[in-house]
């Protein structure tokens, strides 16, 4: 059993994550903003697939709360000097003279001893807004999210994964990342040159990094933007069939990880279309769009 932190985890995709992991029996930490709703999500999950569950509430665009999340993801990495497998140890054994039984949960204590596995950078949001015209804070933001956080979570945790000699990075990305759409584009396109340059890092150490790169996934997200009537029923992808692809992918080591044949040709397309068409069509798309 391992142990799985996942961002923006009470909704679409994340969620879709959490429970499958917990089904693979992992454990996991689960960060959002809303406590609240996080402690819901928790509850059952634990009760129902039987794994302990750590939450934390946590702004990502907020560099405090990031680096709350960044501690977390050090528990376990070795200190200079100190050896792996004390620096892995999950803590202090039970001290109140009856063992746990060998198939009981752990406790949100036990859980937040463990070190991290599975990374999964998930947290994201749609602007919604042109950027000339729009508010350069709600800009600020989303950048600190989809970038910043990604940058300083997996740099917290790639050096503990690295030292136990195993560990994966999973990054959400969007097939967005080889179009032309507005800022939303510009952070998933950094997400994905960078886990890509992170998995070459990587190479021969144990730990791997993925770019799961979604199309249109019906979920909260795209009902808050409005989108459904925008696009046709078949261009919608399943939370679900889009969490169980991207976990078969950081099981094989697979990189790269674009769930559905159509978003593999749409994918192909992009990569050969030129630019000035890209941007065209992109033109036309409205700005409320997330993939």
């Amino acid at each position: 059993m391992g142990t799985a932190l996942v961002t923006g985890a009470t909704s679409g995709i994340g969620l879709e994550l959490a429970w499958q992991l917990a089904e693979a029996h992992h454990d996991l930490v689960l960060v959002a903003r809303t406590r609240e709703r996080l402690e819901r999500v928790a509850t059952q999950i634990s009760q129902f697939a039987g794994v302990g569950v750590q939450v934390i509430a946590a702004d990502l665009s907020i560099p405090d709360d990031v680096a709350r999340v960044a501690d977390r993801l050090r528990v376990g990495s070795p200190a200079p000097g100190v050896p792996v497998d004390v620096a892995g140890a999950e803590g202090p054994a039970d001290t109140n003279g009856d063992a746990a039984r060998a198939d009981a949960p752990h406790t949100a204590a036990q859980v937040a001893a463990r070190p991290i596995d599975l990374l999964v950078n998930n947290a994201g949001f749609a602007v919604g807004q042109p950027f000339a015209t729009g508010d350069i804070a709600q800009e600020r933001r989303a950048l600190n999210v989809m970038v910043g956080a990604v940058l300083e979570l997996t740099h917290a945790a790639v050096p503990g994964m690295v030292a136990r000699g195993h560990g994966a990075i999973l990054n959400v990305s969007s097939v967005t990342a080889l179009t032309a759409m507005g800022t939303y584009a510009a952070h998933k396109a950094w997400v994905r040159t960078f886990t890509e340059g992170l998995a070459s890092e990587l190479r021969g150490t144990g730990v791997t990094a993925t770019v799961l790169n979604p199309g249109l996934t019906r979920s909260e997200f795209h009902d808050r933007a409005g989108m459904d009537a925008d696009w046709p029923d078949m261009a919608w992808l399943r939370a679900e069939d889009v969490a169980r692809a991207a976990l078969a992918a950081v099981r094989r080591g697979q990189v790269i990880c674009t769930p559905s044949l159509r978003y593999l040709g749409v994918n192909a397309l992009l990569r050969i279309a030129p630019r000035g068409v890209v941007r065209r069509v992109a033109g036309h798309a409205s700005v409320r769009t997330r993939y």
